[in-house]
């Protein structure tokens, strides 16, 4: 079976990133859109991996254009929205498929170990994977719980 360090994605630069480079970090897995109800939460996202970036916490977000047509730019329009909007220096990757035959390998992986209230569909965008540090999915949070919700959950996998 794949584990999370195995999988690889492409930055929204065109670089192809392996998971093995976070391995040790505590990794929150988000699909994101720029053009959502739930975009506001970049600057919390944002806020959090400043943080505790420093104890080993990473944000990596993957845009995904699957709800609501909610994140239809290309890397440049994407990138306005995530450096210049909500001044974000978590990585970003290239626009993602997290449902559906096209579901992009770290979202199938992530959905299979933690299946949610839809059985291994997204419900929408702003879902959120938190993975431990050896590369274990740990908890899975719904688009509606704002960032700064989860602060208990990462503080207590960052101290264990």
């Amino acid at each position: 079976m794949t584990t999370f360090h195995q999988l690889t994605a492409t930055s929204l630069r065109g670089q192809l990133i392996s998971m093995d480079d976070y391995a040790g970090k505590l990794v929150l897995v988000v699909n994101t859109a720029s053009h959502c109800g739930f975009t506001p939460q970049y600057a919390g996202l944002e806020a959090l991996y400043k943080k505790y970036a420093a104890r080993g916490l990473v944000v990596l977000g993957f845009p995904c254009n699957q709800f609501g047509k909610q994140e239809p730019g290309d890397a440049d329009e994407i990138a306005q929205t995530c450096y210049i909007n909500y001044g974000v220096s978590f990585p970003m990757f290239e626009k993602v498929e997290v449902n559906g035959t096209d579901t992009h390998p770290v979202f199938r992986y992530l959905k299979e170990a933690l299946p949610g209230v839809l059985g291994g569909w997204i419900k929408w965008n702003f879902t959120k994977f938190l993975i431990g540090r050896g590369g274990k999915p740990l908890k899975r949070f719904a688009p509606f719980t704002p960032p700064e919700k989860m602060e208990a959950a990462i503080l207590a996998a960052l101290e264990s």
